[in-house]
């Protein structure tokens, strides 16, 4: 079923994407060769209670930390460790944030000192194709419409568009109907109505978009070891256009 929030809903959403967001920009100044991912897990963790917020994420069925950490050849729910990060890592911090009972999700890649070329552009054309695919999120318009946008974009750079994790809406549950793709024809989907709340999530992969689970049953690779990247919003489909909830 398609929840539908009111604009004193969307507001609550908004405050706890501002909260999140906040973390985001605190994190980009400490991401750096040398901190572990358990440290930035720990750091986001205290910040967000600090300020009022829970981390969804932990315990979500059984998951152990307060964010995913996915570093490199991770596409995505990579486990927080003590692994120490080096010059030319990338690394992808994922988190949902609860604040008076509403939630707010973003992810967002970093690169970790000097990366490749290679590196350095998937990064930016990740961050594009999810821009992209905010500019289809209107009232009118179908979810394929988003998903065509980014997938069109990331292959015409030549990278691949994973398949196996998808956007979602979002509200007081993590996951809600409708599903939202990255890749796929346009006009077709669910259409877009005012007052849906959406995550827009493109993961791009430098070689195939096939994908392993690990051991731990959460973390996901890429099964030729190329490397991903992400970025996310949590976006309001309003009248006036798309409202980044988590704008940082």
């Amino acid at each position: 079923m398609i929840v539908i929030k009111t604009k004193e809903e969307i507001a609550k959403m908004k405050r706890a994407g501002e909260l999140l967001a906040s973390c985001h920009r605190a994190l980009a100044g400490m991401i750096r060769p040398g901190i572990t991912t358990l440290e930035i897990d720990k750091f986001a963790e205290q910040f967000i209670i600090a300020a009022g917020g829970t981390m969804e994420q932990k315990g979500y069925h059984g998951y152990p930390f307060a964010t995913c950490a996915s570093l490199n050849d991770v596409i995505c729910h990579g486990f927080p460790s003590e692994r120490a990060l080096k010059d030319g890592d990338i690394v992808c911090i994922d988190m949902v944030v609860r604040l008076d009972d509403w939630l707010a999700d973003s992810a967002w890649s970093y690169a970790v000192g000097n990366v490749s070329e290679e590196a350095g552009k998937l990064l930016d054309v990740t961050k594009k194709s999810l821009y992209l695919g905010i500019e289809q999120a209107v009232i009118g318009n179908r979810i394929g419409d988003i998903s065509h946008a980014i997938q069109k974009y990331a292959e015409s750079e030549g990278f691949s568009v994973v398949r196996d994790f998808v956007g979602h809406a979002i509200g007081q549950q993590m996951h809600e109907e409708p599903q939202v793709p990255h890749y796929g024809p346009p006009g077709r989907g669910v259409r877009l109505k005012e007052g849906m709340v959406i995550t827009i999530e493109p993961m791009i992969n430098t070689g195939t978009y096939h994908s392993k689970l690990d051991s731990d049953g959460w973390t996901a690779r890429t099964v030729d070891g190329g490397l991903s990247a992400q970025y996310e919003h949590t976006i309001a489909i309003t009248a006036e256009g798309p409202l980044i909830l988590t704008q940082q």
